[in-house]
């Protein structure tokens, strides 16, 4: 996906054979990129101050995953401000350890992932055997075209 974004002037999404996008880069994650992923990593018992700390930022902030003192989060854009982030992990530096953390917008491949699933549900079970559905992107540069499949 980063070579797509990089190579790119269009990029379509298609689920199933069916067209559910096309645009640029930046208008498919300005259409679909609703949050940041915030990743934090300190010592393990501090985990559950950093989760206070992320509720309080965004309080409807979904904990991706958490890992010996790794926690990432997902945080909609419309409650974060990215300085009130910054300053919060300052303060929490304070407190506790924070061996590393990081603040990411959503990148391409999260948007195909998210469109892919708005279409259907990513499984589907039927006679005992799991459903995927065909998710491809194709990509236009300088009127080639590029084709990406993926299960």
């Amino acid at each position: 996906m980063e070579e797509a974004e990089v190579l790119c002037d269009r990029l379509g999404i298609f689920v199933d054979g069916s067209l559910q996008c096309i645009g640029n880069a930046k208008e498919l994650k300005g259409r679909y990129a609703e949050s940041y992923i915030f990743t934090i990593t300190t010592s393990s018992n501090h985990e559950e101050e950093v989760e206070n700390m992320v509720h309080h930022l965004s309080p409807n902030a979904n904990k991706i995953y958490q890992i010996s003192g790794t926690q990432k989060f997902e945080m909609p854009k419309q409650e974060v401000r990215i300085a009130d982030v910054f300053q919060s992990v300052e303060s929490a530096k304070s407190r506790c350890t924070v061996f590393a953390w990081g603040l990411a917008d959503t990148t391409l491949e999260d948007v195909f992932v998210k469109v892919a699933r708005g279409r259907r549900p990513s499984t589907y079970y039927h006679d005992s055997q799991i459903y995927l559905p065909l998710i491809s992107t194709v990509f236009m540069h300088d009127d080639k075209v590029f084709h990406y499949i993926s299960r």
